[in-house]
């Protein structure tokens, strides 16, 4: 057995939910909040915004239950696939309207000498703003593969295209991504001291 061993399926959740249920609602959010806000903040640079898109999918699903079909996909990989639309709307008005820089980076997993640190740190930055530069059906692809592993078939779920279509994303954004890691590696910007 797969999942929670014990309690409700994510659709008995759901079905509670409709009748009133407040508790079975906190358990669906519960199970899926991290997922869905992970792939919001990496698809915005941006927590707070993150947090808005997450919000947004869930209230979503609780104002429109209806729209959750379970014979078409898993309520994580709906829910992935709202907050997908919600930040992609969120990309369109602000596509380039702030600099990469300001987005939050990935926490280094050990610092053996401040040194280090400050590169392993740099690093992060320097990947985060090239993925961040993506375009964004080429980040959502690219995230979703490589940070939340997820298969090509969920992606194709989560992104509503045919699993073709993510292969190409995918191998165009790991491209463009290797592409400008290696132009800046090539000015410099990642070399050690």
């Amino acid at each position: 057995m797969s999942g929670d061993p014990v309690g409700p399926s994510d659709q008995e959740l759901l079905l509670a939910t409709v009748g009133g249920d407040e508790g079975a609602f906190v358990e669906i959010y519960r199970r899926h909040r991290d997922r869905v806000f992970r792939f919001a903040y990496r698809m915005t640079g941006s927590p707070e915004t993150a947090r808005d898109v997450t919000h947004s999918a869930f209230v979503g699903l609780l104002e429109a239950p209806g729209r959750y079909d379970a014979e078409r996909a898993g309520l994580g990989t709906y829910l992935c696939a709202a907050a997908r639309n919600l930040s992609l709307r969120h990309a369109s008005r602000v596509w380039r309207e702030r600099p990469l820089s300001s987005a939050l980076g990935l926490r280094p997993s050990r610092e053996p000498s401040p040194e280090q640190g400050l590169l392993v740190e740099e690093r992060a930055r320097l990947v985060r703003d090239a993925v961040l530069a993506l375009p964004p059906l080429h980040r959502e692809v690219l995230i979703l593969a490589e940070y939340e592993e997820l298969d090509l078939a969920r992606i194709a779920e989560i992104v509503n295209a045919e699993v073709g279509a993510v292969k190409v994303r995918l191998h165009r954004a790991r491209r463009k991504l290797r592409a400008a890691l290696e132009a800046r590696m090539d000015n410099g910007a990642l070399a050690a001291k």
